[in-house]
């Protein structure tokens, strides 16, 4: 099987995922179509938290272990793209390219596999489920994904850089999440007689308000933190102060020692934004993932590279770091060294390739496969 046989399967499997999108920790179908083309090519395989699955090559060689990632799951929006092979599975849709993800990973698999003696070292491949907010690579950790790994490496695309530019940074490349709940309560009543009650809603508004100043007054200017109110809901008719109501919404952050201070100040501001106006706030922290932070070894290792596939110059590209974005592949830079980079998408010639991720317009960009596919080979067998 020559080069472009390999990316062309490589394509047509990822139109394959995008034709047959399922959710976090529901991934069932994907794993099974990969898993059965692990099978077809005679590669090792195993199963690995549920729809995880873990494949190796150059298992009897000897030298450091490299493991490359893909994510797996897809999310629940409606597509409105009219692709010829857009979601087949009404209100799913995968908005965020993990298609193009596993579809690159499996191309560097096969290709790898019908050259195999050209590994010095043996090399895994990762299929994680559930990175939308499931912790799949927290299972995948506990399960023995990372047993015997000395690095790993992944990559995601992104709509906000152009095609053809990458970058992967020392240190933070994505920031750290999390979300907050705030539950209001007070005395409902009466419209007409908001004197004998205890009104959740004018509490929540100021609840909201004072949330700001979290990130204006109470961290360094050099921090890099969102902090966002994205949910009030004070359900009630226009003649009834309501007993309840909810503010909840997200924050992200690039460097872990600021979230104590964060998850502290929304409870102290919450509680005594609400105690000054008569109610009660009960507040709940889920935290998410940490931020994604590159070793410096392997960054370098990664940079060069990209250089080589994508130009020594691909990383000249006007983009902020660490975006604000989150990723689970943190869990695995929490065990081992490895690195993760943001790989451009944008085309000028196609506008679709430049929806934002999580957007029902998103298009992956089919053309980033070789690229991706190149990198990940000259890793496993030169790293």
């Amino acid at each position: 099987m020559q080069w472009q046989e390999v990316v062309n399967k490589a394509v047509d499997l990822r139109q394959w995922f995008h034709r047959h999108p399922e959710l976090t920790w529901q991934e069932k179908n994907t794993a099974a179509k990969i898993r059965q083309c692990l099978t077809d090519w005679q590669v090792e395989w195993r199963a690995c938290a549920t729809y995880g699955t873990v494949a190796t090559l150059g298992k009897e060689k000897q030298g450091e272990h490299i493991a490359l990632r893909a994510d797996m799951d897809a999310l629940p929006i409606q597509e409105q793209t009219s692709l010829d092979f857009q979601s087949e599975v009404d209100g799913k849709m995968h908005a965020c390219g993990h298609d193009g993800h596993m579809a690159a990973l499996l191309g560097t698999i096969l290709w790898l596999k019908l050259n195999e003696v050209q590994l010095k070292h043996p090399v895994s491949f990762l299929f994680q489920p559930a990175e939308e907010g499931g912790h799949g690579a927290k299972h995948m950790i506990d399960e023995g994904a990372l047993d015997g790994i000395d690095f790993i490496y992944g990559w995601h695309n992104w709509p906000a850089m152009p095609f053809g530019t990458a970058v992967c940074p020392n240190g933070a490349v994505m920031s750290g999440n999390g979300s907050f709940h705030i539950q209001v309560s007070g005395l409902g009543g009466h419209a007409s007689q908001p004197e004998v009650c205890q009104d959740p809603v004018l509490a929540a508004a100021a609840i909201t308000l004072n949330l700001q100043q979290i990130v204006s007054r109470k961290m360094p200017p050099q921090a890099a933190v969102v902090l966002s109110v994205t949910h009030l809901n004070a359900e009630s008719s226009v003649t009834v102060i309501p007993q309840t109501a909810e503010v909840s919404g997200g924050i992200r952050l690039s460097d872990p020692k600021y979230r104590p201070q964060i998850n502290q100040l929304i409870t102290e501001i919450a509680q005594q934004t609400a105690a000054a106006y008569g109610v009660t706030a009960q507040v709940e922290i889920r935290p998410r993932y940490e931020a994604t932070i590159n070793h410096p070894q392997a960054a370098q290792n990664y940079r060069q590279v990209l250089a080589e596939v994508f130009g020594q110059n691909c990383d000249q590209v006007d983009l902020m770091l660490p975006i604000m974005a989150s990723e689970d592949f943190s869990y695995y830079l929490q065990q081992i060294p490895g690195a993760f980079a943001l790989l451009g998408m944008s085309d000028q010639t196609n506008a679709s390739f430049s929806y934002a991720c999580h957007s029902p317009h998103y298009q992956f960009n089919d053309q980033l496969i070789e690229r991706v596919m190149r990198v990940f080979i000259n890793l496993a067998i030169k790293y």
